[in-house]
């Protein structure tokens, strides 16, 4: 199945210079969804039990993937969106720092995790979510993206993560 066919590229959006991957047109077909969250789960060889989504295009196929692993699942939001009390980590952006949160008992030591979210572009965001996720001491076993923007070298940030990527440009 050729799944980037289903990934429109919007030039300029959010601002000039960016290529924006926008996956509404993936997300629209159920058999799309499916496929992807089975070849998703084919890479994992342990028991999950929590799968991690960072808010927010990270939640579609994190609760997918929760349900196809029988596992449970655990957002990480932008500061300020979870009711809980939470751990706070900050990231860079390309101008300033933003911060995720995740509730505090959100994972217990020693479960296995894995992380996912729409695009790894950067790697910051992905950096911050690995962060909370160990300082709850969790095993991270996998963080894997629908997309990979390979040219702004994310991976770097992930160094000793195993790293799935559908889809890589």
């Amino acid at each position: 199945m050729n799944i980037e066919s289903l990934v429109r590229t919007i030039p300029d959006f959010p601002k000039k210079g960016i290529s924006y991957k926008d996956i509404t047109p993936l997300l629209q077909d159920y058999k799309v969804m499916e496929y992807c969250v089975k070849k998703f789960a084919e890479q994992i060889d342990s028991p999950i039990d929590k799968v991690v989504g960072i808010e927010s295009r990270g939640f579609f196929f994190a609760t997918l993937l929760a349900k196809e692993l029988k596992a449970g699942f655990v957002p990480i939001r932008k500061s300020g969106k979870l009711p809980y009390n939470t751990l706070k980590e900050p990231y860079d952006l390309e101008y300033g720092q933003d911060e995720l949160e995740i509730h505090e008992d959100a994972i217990l030591k020693g479960e296995k995790v894995l992380i996912h979210d729409d695009v790894l572009a950067t790697g910051g965001t992905a950096k911050a979510a690995c962060n909370l996720v160990e300082r709850l001491e969790g095993e991270i076993i996998q963080c894997n993206f629908l997309i990979e923007l390979t040219f702004l070298e994310g991976k770097n940030q992930l160094e000793g993560k195993e790293i799935l990527s559908l889809i890589k440009y």
